[in-house]
């Protein structure tokens, strides 16, 4: 029997539970051992309306491990299919997380509140359902990360230690994470029921998609084209961030797209560091399918995937539905470079549109290639090469000719424009990083915290990546580099 529910102060409205029903499965969290609260992400609780000062830890701890269900909530785990690599599995699902509830904050947004780690569901496929502490953390870091560059993502509400040890390649231990997102809606969601010929829950599942995030479609002549337009144009929108900052997700499975357009799983991700196009960090991707520069490729295969879902109910002609459909998916890359190309002029300090901006900013990226030149720290030394400054740039590069031939083509381009200096320097470096996750200081901090159990570097790191765009004091080491002795970085798979 389940323990009694808590009352933390919210507001439920489980809607996934209530229309959609035969698309998930009702499951309690495993009661661990010694639940402890390691980190609670104040403001984000305080935005949602948590009400937690009169609980003791021991019990928001429980909340957040999974063990005791919020008076309110209807855990569940959702059911869902997806291609993982390009192979298609047509059963996936929550295999160790589960779906709280959604809560409605005070502005009436609505949001699901996710556990993962919280033990074995029907979907586990003989997974312990578990997860360490270390992805657990990596998952915090980068969702929060990911939401101060303003990069539409999922975030880290908490972080709770089990007290139990699980057996990975060692002993680890034990936690879980609570993920808030405004829906855990994916292609994979939808491919589960398609695959199995269930048009009437397909069309279930996209009249709720559309009621849930895209109520302007209701009225639509064509609501489910609309939907596919939508979601198409989100992720190109989504696509363009991941590349402006120099983040590769690593695993863009169907099943990790989500229709919000946020990102979602943050398993085998990482920044750039040296930039270089086909970089790759996941230790399982062998061929390179969801490199850096191959991420708008694969986001527009899988959006393909997604409008084959929909093509029974975007018209009863089929010949006319792929027709219609392939329209909305072959126009993802004119969108994709539009995104791509208003952040870049942005990042390059252009206020004015010409028709040779797209080559310039392309030549940038090909100079990069093969000259070890720090993606994050050239797009933010291009402020001081506004000053007259060219030396933080050019000694990024082991050739710095290349640079130089380049920058004699954008200072022409600026002269074009009547901008005061200091003005189009502010403007830069709002959107060109001086922090990001580096991966070394990721794993400074994983380390200490798996390890060792000091949180000090993980809750240093936290300060600093919660104000990436301005310049902190006696931090410059964040700023940095990796060592040499870092050399060749792999992530892995782990919640």
């Amino acid at each position: 029997m389940p323990n009694a529910a808590i009352d933390i102060g919210l507001k439920f409205d489980n809607s996934y539970a209530k229309q959609l029903e035969g698309f998930y499965v009702s499951h309690q969290g495993d009661k661990v051992p010694t639940p402890a609260l390691l980190k609670l992400n104040h403001l984000l609780a305080e935005a949602l309306g948590f009400e937690l000062d009169h609980l003791q830890a021991e019990e928001v701890a429980s909340i957040f491990s999974g063990s005791v269900s919020p008076t309110g909530a209807a855990p569940l785990a959702q059911v869902y299919a997806g291609h993982q690599f390009g192979s298609f599995s047509p059963q996936l699902g929550d295999g160790r997380a589960l779906l709280l509830g959604e809560i409605i904050n005070r502005n009436g947004e609505r949001y699901d509140i996710h556990l993962k780690g919280s033990g074995p569901t029907p979907f586990s496929r003989g997974g312990d359902g578990k997860a360490v502490l270390g992805p657990v953390l990596r998952e915090y870091i980068m969702g929060e990360a990911m939401h101060a560059l303003n990069v539409p993502t999922t975030r880290a509400l908490a972080v709770v230690i089990t007290g139990e040890k699980i057996m990975r390649k060692e002993l680890l231990p034990g936690a879980v994470l609570t993920r808030i997102a405004a829906s855990h809606l994916r292609v994979g969601t939808f491919q589960f029921f398609a695959n199995r010929n269930e048009t009437d829950k397909a069309k279930q599942l996209a009249d709720y998609t559309i009621e849930r995030h895209f109520h302007e479609l209701v009225e639509d002549q064509n609501p489910y084209l609309g939907l596919l337009r939508t979601v198409c144009d989100r992720q190109a929108a989504l696509i363009a961030k991941w590349m402006l900052v120099g983040f590769v997700h690593g695993v863009m499975n169907t099943d990790n797209m989500t229709l919000s357009g946020e990102t979602i799983d943050y398993g085998p991700c990482a920044f750039l560091d040296q930039y270089d196009p086909a970089t790759v960090f996941s230790s399982i991707d062998k061929h390179g399918r969801y490199s850096y520069s191959n991420q708008p490729n694969i986001a527009q295969w899988n959006l393909a995937r997604f409008a084959e879902t929909l093509l029974p109910l975007i018209a009863g002609d089929k010949e006319e539905a792929v027709k219609l459909a392939s329209h909305e998916v072959n126009a993802f890359s004119r969108h994709y470079q539009k995104y791509w190309l208003t952040g870049v002029r942005t990042k390059l300090g252009l206020t004015t549109i010409e028709e040779g901006d797209f080559t310039l900013a392309h030549d940038l990226h090909l100079a990069m290639e093969g000259q070890n030149v720090d993606f994050t720290l050239l797009f933010r030394g291009l402020a001081d090469a506004v000053r007259g400054k060219t030396d933080v740039a050019r000694k990024l590069f082991d050739t710095p000719g290349k640079f130089d031939q380049w920058h004699t083509r954008w200072a022409e381009r600026l002269a074009r424009e009547s901008v005061e200096p200091e003005q189009r320097i502010a403007s830069m470096n709002a959107v060109n990083p001086l922090y990001i996750p580096r991966n070394h200081k990721v794993e400074e901090a994983l380390y200490a915290a798996e390890k060792e159990s000091n949180y000090a570097p993980f809750e240093k790191l936290m300060t600093v990546l919660t104000n990436p765009f301005e310049k902190q004091e006696n931090l410059s080491e964040y700023a940095e580099p990796a060592p040499e002795s870092f050399a060749s970085y792999q992530t892995f798979c782990g919640t």
